[in-house]
């Protein structure tokens, strides 16, 4: 009898199966809500990186191609391989420009890694943009680097440095301010190596640099033109007889054991025969340089600014770059002042900076004397080969 009741006793209490199975039920979707949980926080944390993009995929059967050559850097150079040489018609005029000049540059690109041009520098004025992780450009939320859509490609001792000091005014305008030489010495490291140089942007801004010689670099055109064929180029001209000299005097100022300024000039002093292969000289011929140049990009794309008006009328040439880059006129004569001293505008408060801007000491050299009839035999040479460039650009600069 005790048996019984403490066997009815134990069954009264014992859970019965179908709340087991009620319990345990209970139990799995706890479980399966807080995998759920832990997923959706670890997919919020995930790197933007990690992210596909497919945005631009558009059906394109070899996008992943094209995708793998742009990240290799070389889509540039498949590109400028299939692409034909110009052909010159400027066969009378020998040059030392022929020869490519490519070499390869150090992986980590320095502000002190600027040529001889760097010494139309400016009073405090920054070398280079400060070098940023590229990783950070796109988590910070603070912009990306991109190529340039702009390049100011020449030329030499025209003003080069006083525009790009000069455009890096305008908000809308991003610009490094070393000269990167990609395009004519530096161009086996690669567009992303170039492409990590550039400052970042925001959406809107335009990216710029500087480099003169690649106006007279043979090569340099078919590259930018493989990098995009949208590029807009523009080009400083000076008066080459002007230009020449002031290029001999930088020279001669750092190597003041050179020869003559009228030795250089001529191959024979007696027949009065100009030495074009001497760059000084060979760096003028603007529409031999020019032609090269329209093999590749239209007259529309290249625009061409006046040193001489650089000077004079600096806001007014400023003026045409800005409706050139399709940016709306901020620049304008309220950021100009004349500096009697150098003879120079100055910009009343840089880019960063509350305090006027001038040239660098470097900047305004005084010219030696040159013989003046050596001075008029180079503006005889140069006549033809001005008159020319007025024709293609459709426009008289006035150097006669």
């Amino acid at each position: 009898m005790e048996y019984s009741l403490l066997c009815h006793h134990l069954y009264a209490v014992s859970i019965s199966p179908v709340k087991k199975k009620l319990g345990l039920l209970f139990i799995m979707l706890l479980l399966w809500v807080y995998m759920l949980y832990s997923c959706v926080g670890y997919c919020a944390t995930m790197p933007p990186s990690l992210v596909v993009d497919n945005s631009n995929y558009n059906g394109d059967t070899d996008f992943l191609g094209k995708y793998a050559e742009a990240k290799s850097g070389r889509a540039d150079l498949v590109m400028s391989k299939l692409l034909t040489r110009p052909q010159s018609s400027w066969t009378g005029l020998e040059s030392d420009y022929d020869k490519p000049t490519v070499r390869r540059a150090p992986r980590g690109f320095s502000k002190n890694e600027v040529d001889a041009d760097r010494a139309e520098d400016w009073d405090g004025g920054r070398g280079g943009e400060q070098r940023i992780s590229p990783l950070s450009s796109f988590s910070n939320g603070s912009g990306s680097k991109k190529l340039p859509q702009a390049i100011i490609i020449g030329v030499k001792k025209g003003g080069t440095r006083a525009l790009l000091e000069f455009l890096r005014v305008h908000p809308d305008i991003r610009a490094v301010g070393a000269e990167p030489h990609f395009f004519d010495r530096n161009y086996d490291n690669g567009l992303d190596w170039y492409r990590d140089l550039m400052p970042k942007t925001l959406e809107g801004q335009i990216t710029m640099e500087k480099t003169p010689s690649y106006f007279v670099t043979r090569e340099a055109p078919a590259r930018i033109y493989a990098m995009s064929r949208d590029t807009k180029l523009i080009v400083v001209v000076r008066d080459p007889v002007t230009r020449a000299i002031s290029d001999y005097t930088q020279t001669l100022s750092k190597k003041p054991d050179i020869p003559t300024f009228e030795s250089l000039t001529f191959k024979n002093r007696t027949t009065g025969l100009i030495d074009t292969s001497w760059s000084a000289v060979q760096i003028g011929i603007y529409a031999k340089h020019l032609d090269n140049w329209l093999q590749f990009f239209p007259m529309g794309q290249i625009l061409f600014v006046s040193g001489e008006r650089l000077i004079s009328d600096p806001a007014g040439e400023l003026g045409r770059v800005q409706d050139f880059l399709g940016l709306k006129r901020i620049i304008t004569d309220k950021h100009f002042y004349f500096n009697q001293t150098k003879g120079f505008p100055c910009l009343k408060k840089a880019e960063g900076s509350s305090k006027p801007h001038c040239l660098g000491k470097t900047k305004g050299r005084t010219h030696p004397n040159i013989n003046p009839e050596i001075v008029q035999r180079l503006r005889d040479f140069y006549r033809p080969f001005n008159m020319k460039f007025y024709q293609m650009t459709g426009h008289n600069f006035g150097w006669d």
